[in-house]
């Protein structure tokens, strides 16, 4: 078995591959290059009158990149309906290295001095890969969401993959798209040198 390395991990987003494992236990890694792919086109995120609200409340302080251990050992801990994780050691390990060295990003939501929710995923030109993300309180990976969309719009990014199609996404603006559709995207989106 061939250990893969950051720089391995960051070639095969740029091929729309990307790693998993079957659960937190498993040390092994698997590619995955779906069909189908959930993206959320930037031009067309919804947000709803209500989540605009929350938003513009202020309940949440939004943050970027201020503690990405917390918030993948956040996106890792077991929920309702997703008692397992695919979130192993390993993966931890390998994003760690590319938040290091400014490939993978959090967009994080504190309240009162707490992390509430956030996500995390990987940027690469003007291509962003969201992983995971987690919620402690309503609307906060929502929020964290919507922060993101507003950020890679600002800096001209092109694609905002979300991996797999969920009524959770579909209501925020996600579509599916085929694997052909998701290269060329891709491709389009590999062309711009955003900054994240």
């Amino acid at each position: 078995m061939v250990a893969v390395t950051p720089e391995m991990l960051l070639r095969a987003y740029g091929l729309g591959i990307f790693p998993m494992a079957e659960s937190r236990d498993d040390p092994r890694l698997f590619w995955v290059d779906p069909d189908t792919r959930g993206v959320i086109p930037l031009d067309a995120f919804h947000l709803s009158r209500r989540l605009a609200r929350r938003v513009r409340s202020g309940i949440f302080e939004p943050r970027i990149d201020s503690d990405f251990s917390g918030v993948i050992q956040a996106c890792a801990e077991p929920r309702p309906g997703h008692p397992e994780t695919w979130i192993n050691d390993q993966i931890v390990a390998l994003y760690a290295a590319l938040f290091e060295r400014g490939h993978v990003h959090t967009v994080e939501c504190w309240r009162e001095g707490s992390l509430v929710g956030g996500l995390y995923g990987v940027s690469l030109r003007g291509a962003f890969f969201g992983e995971s993300m987690f919620s402690r309180e309503s609307d906060a990976s929502k929020v964290a969401l919507v922060h993101l969309v507003d950020h890679l719009r600002d800096r001209g990014f092109r694609l905002l993959d979300v991996q797999f199609l969920t009524p959770h996404l579909e209501t925020l603006g996600a579509i599916e798209v085929s694997r052909a559709d998701y290269q060329n995207l891709l491709r389009d989106a590999l062309d711009v040198d955003a900054r994240f």
